[in-house]
């Protein structure tokens, strides 16, 4: 140690000492090497690091590592030292070091935003800060890469459709492109086109598909104006979807698709018979292609000719065909399971035994004509009580009569001649109306002169005539009410008051169905 300091202390020539001479000199041939190449001392590779740098505040790391010490402390000093990128890598700077090229991005930020010691290239540069709108500015094929010649014409910025994230991918915004120029772009050059298998059609992209969205859903469905009938197979089963393996309406794609479908909605579709009127109906309708015959079927379920009772342009209502029904057989499906059956307001009764056919057809349900033969035995009243049929009006004669007293069932009007039951009724002469005695229109007559009852005077009291009813000629002596109640007249003329002698006999008396 004390030699070492006897060797440094040596006597100094011009302010150099002897022993520090060489050293200066050999500093001094480094800078200059420094200043006349330095790509020969970049080149230099360090290969032992006795100092932690990390200690000073500024780690070493990347090509800043491989530099020699003297490279950036400069004249043996260590303070002061620059640590921000721009005080080196800048024209002018204390250090030469590489710096931003004339074309460089116009940008203040630090060099380490984007570049890595590691690596100086490829530069990973932040947007941040960057205004939207302004790509232009730096994306201007001078500066840096710009829209490439294929690139979509557009006066757009570049953030309207991309992304700093990832350039890649770009989402397009069509505002502002006019309906119908979609293949100004759409050319398979500047952005994708129509593939080879697409539907062959002049038509304009946007006439189906829909901008800014799921490209295959389609705004209002393909235009098929310029189409012509029948030509759905063109494209329908090639290019476009055909005919599934569960299409209801066969799998012979010579029937053209527009016969039951529609260009405005393909479903539902009005099912075209005319084209399968050879066709047994049950081949389709199976319950799998198409509606079978259901569970309640009314005609039976044994798959037979529907079109025996449905026709093609409306299933319902159905016309059943009942020729070959044996007569009287109806009940075998109108029984209220297969087929209507008796209503509890039937108007012939609740007997299911009696046939249908006796008062029904079938070929019109209604109106009915009522068979009375059979319910001959049955009152009247059962069915014509208002409800079930037509029952007497609020005018008909007040009676406990039944109706067949007075009408028939082959003609309701006009009633026939009532007969009178009542022993105390004797025959009227004809004409004689029933209002005449039923002042009160009903069948109770209350008798008019009730002490001459059950004679005709109980009722005709009121027309006697005394005058040619003599008794007696001289003294004049006529009979009395009483004595001729029961108008058989007065027979005998006498002789005096004692009524002893019969001086005239009448012939005959008065008879109700002659003249009186």
């Amino acid at each position: 140690m004390t030699n070492m300091q006897q060797t440094e202390t040596h006597a100094t020539v011009g302010g150099w000492s002897r022993a520090g001479t060489p050293r200066v000199i050999l500093f001094a041939l480094v800078m200059l090497l420094a200043w006349t190449a330095p790509s020969l001392v970049e080149s230099q590779i360090r290969s032992d690091i006795e100092f932690d740098h990390g200690m000073s505040g500024f780690p070493l790391t990347g090509g800043h590592a491989q530099v020699k010490c003297e490279r950036c402390h400069l004249q043996g000093l260590f303070r002061g030292t620059p640590t921000q990128c721009f005080q080196c890598h800048a024209p002018g700077g204390r250090v030469i070091s590489t710096f931003k090229p004339a074309n460089h991005l116009p940008t203040t930020v630090n060099c380490s935003s984007c570049h890595r010691t590691t690596n100086w290239k490829p530069a990973f540069f932040t947007h941040n800060g960057v205004a939207p709108g302004t790509c232009a500015k730096c994306h201007n094929n001078s500066t840096v890469q710009g829209k490439p010649t294929t690139h979509i014409p557009t006066s757009m910025a570049c953030d309207s459709c991309h992304r700093t994230v990832f350039w890649a991918g770009a989402l397009f915004r069509h505002t502002g492109v006019a309906p119908g120029t979609c293949m100004t772009c759409h050319n398979g050059v500047q952005a994708r086109g129509k593939p080879s298998g697409h539907v062959a059609t002049t038509a304009s992209c946007d006439s189906c598909h829909r901008m800014g969205g799921n490209w295959l859903l389609v705004s209002g469905g393909y235009n098929h104006s310029g189409v012509l009938p029948g030509t759905c197979a063109t494209c329908h089963g090639r290019t476009a979807t055909g005919l599934p393996v569960t299409h209801k309406g066969g799998s012979n794609p010579a029937i053209a698709c527009d016969s039951c479908h529609r260009t405005t909605a393909w479903r539902p579709a009005t099912m075209n018979h005319t084209v399968v009127s050879t066709t047994p109906c049950s081949t389709c309708h199976n319950n799998s292609l198409a509606r079978g015959v259901p569970a309640g079927h009314k005609g039976g379920m044994t798959p037979g000719a529907c079109n025996g009772c449905h026709n093609t342009t409306a299933w319902i209502p159905a016309t059943f065909n009942h020729t070959g029904v044996s007569p009287g057989t109806c009940a075998t499906c109108h029984n209220g399971s297969s087929a209507t059956g008796l209503p509890v307001t039937h108007k012939g009764g609740s007997n299911p035994a009696i046939a249908c056919d006796s008062c029904h057809r079938t070929t019109g349900w209604r109106p009915a004509t009522m068979n009375h033969t059979v319910v001959a035995a049955t009152p009247c009243a059962n069915c014509h009580n208002g409800n079930l049929a037509t029952g007497k009006s609020a005018a008909h004669f007040v009676t406990t009569q039944a109706c067949n007293a007075c009408h028939t069932t082959t003609a309701w009007t006009p009633v026939t001649t009532y007969t009178h039951k009542s022993p105390y009724y004797k025959a009227h002469r004809a004409g004689t109306l029933c209002s005449a005695c039923h002042t009160t229109n009903n069948e109770v007559i209350a008798w008019r002169f009730a002490a001459y009852k059950p004679d005709c005077a109980g009722c005709h009291a009121g027309d006697f005539k005394p005058g040619p009813h003599k008794k007696v000629d001289s003294p004049l002596i006529l009979y009395t009410v009483a004595e001729l109640k029961d108008c058989s007249g007065s027979c005998h003329i006498y002789t005096d008051a004692t009524f002893t002698k019969i001086k005239t006999s009448r012939t005959g008396q008065h008879r109700p169905t002659g003249s009186f």
